[in-house]
């Protein structure tokens, strides 16, 4: 069955110049286009579409109000913003409701690589139910003295980029939406970012302003109501930074590429961020998950699937993935527990990720980190059986630094 892609312009020259430049995708997609959002809106009245790109500047009802009606209505469909960079404004009212944003005028080969992506990263998550969630997911909860650390900061005269940066590298949910931004097309910055120092610092003071103070991309939240069996966001970021910095050794141990180093330290960051999406959105599930995992005595995975037909995982993988974080990461996320369903082996920020999880969850004392299996197996076929002592020599250090 073909996807269907819905493109939405007033300009109808462009969209002609879309037809004649996609042409060879009418094998896979079925395409249609709108020149106005009300025109949009009607199409989808009629049909199911799985990708929505919009324009952002158009008469009537522009792009911004038509991706929070689709998001409203529509909540599974997987939804671009193609704009120009002097929509910076009416851009950062769109940043709740779109995926990822490209930069008009866009490169074909661009928009179908980005469209097929997203398409694909679908199997991740095949059950729609979770899919309709995670693509309605608008922002996060943070640390509440990390969200006030951070607007204080930002409403400063003397704001230091690098200290900005530094505040949101602490936070998961922070650091996934600020990453979402820099890492799309709109940016053209042809390389993906893992910094969050390197991210504040290309969206530049103004734009972090807007994103946090006007868009309101993070979310202040009763971590209260977060403390769901065992679950406290408290925990889930010190275990999160501790993955993070022992993975991020892993990597320097091996004498990997920076880019691999800081995609490890990222990728610690993230990896349990799907945990935080089904708290979050399915409390009550959440704990019959708890309680399946500790009556039955079922193993992490298990219990998840049994409960959301799929694991914490896939779930953030699928959303980081919608967000246009690189490939590295999504793969670390997504596998983290199950190293072996990656296609690659050897030195990643996956192997990283998993082994620092592994040595960390073990030796946790918090009630709400589960422990994490090391696949042997796959550490064999990696080559890198022999290496285990030294990493745990590692986190040995980083224990007592810490301590």
């Amino acid at each position: 069955m073909k996807s269907r892609i819905l493109f939405v312009d007033d300009e109808q020259h462009l969209l002609d110049g879309l037809k004649r430049s996609l042409r060879s995708q009418r094998n896979v997609w079925e395409m249609s286009f709108a020149t106005s959002g009300e025109e949009a809106v009607r199409l989808m009245n009629d049909q199911h579409f799985d990708v929505v790109v919009t324009d952002m500047r158009m008469p009537g009802m522009n792009g911004a109000e038509l991706l929070a009606r689709l998001s409203e209505n529509y909540p599974d469909m997987i939804r671009l913003i193609l704009s120009g960079h002097s929509d910076e404004a009416l851009i950062l009212k769109a940043v709740p409701y779109a995926h990822q944003f490209l930069a008009k005028p866009c490169d074909a080969e661009v928009i179908k690589h980005v469209i097929t992506r997203s398409l694909k990263l679908k199997s991740l998550v095949e059950d729609s139910r979770m899919q309709m969630l995670v693509s309605q997911i608008r922002s996060l909860p943070t640390l509440p003295e990390l969200y006030v650390e951070l607007t204080e900061l930002l409403d400063s005269d003397r704001v230091s980029i690098q200290q900005v940066g530094e505040v949101i590298g602490q936070d998961p949910a922070m650091v996934s939406k600020i990453l979402q931004m820099v890492n799309s097309a709109f940016f053209g910055i042809g390389h993906h970012i893992s910094s969050p120092v390197q991210a504040a610092t290309m969206l530049g003071t103004e734009t972090l302003r807007g994103l946090v103070l006007s868009a309101g991309i993070f979310m202040q939240f009763n971590t209260k109501n977060l403390n769901v069996g065992g679950f406290t966001l408290e925990a889930l970021h010190r275990h999160s930074l501790q993955v993070s910095r022992l993975a991020r050794e892993i990597a320097v141990s091996m004498e990997a590429e920076k880019q691999v180093v800081e995609d490890s330290l990222l990728a610690g960051l993230l990896h349990d961020i799907g945990r935080l999406v089904l708290v979050q959105s399915l409390p009550n599930e959440y704990q019959e998950f708890i309680n399946k995992m500790h009556d039955c005595q079922t193993g992490l995975l298990e219990a998840e699937r049994a409960v959301f037909n799929v694991d914490h995982g896939r779930v953030g993988a699928y959303l980081l993935g919608l967000w246009a974080l690189p490939d590295s990461l999504v793969e670390a996320v997504a596998y983290h527990h199950e190293p072996q369903l990656s296609e690659h082996f050897g030195l990643s920020p996956l192997l990283a990720v998993h082994v620092a999880d592994a040595l960390i969850s073990a030796h946790s004392t918090e009630t709400s980190v589960i422990p994490t299996m090391l696949n042997m197996d796959y550490l064999a076929a990696a080559g890198m059986t022999d290496r285990l002592d030294g990493w745990r020599a590692l986190h040995t250090t980083l224990l007592a630094e810490a301590g």
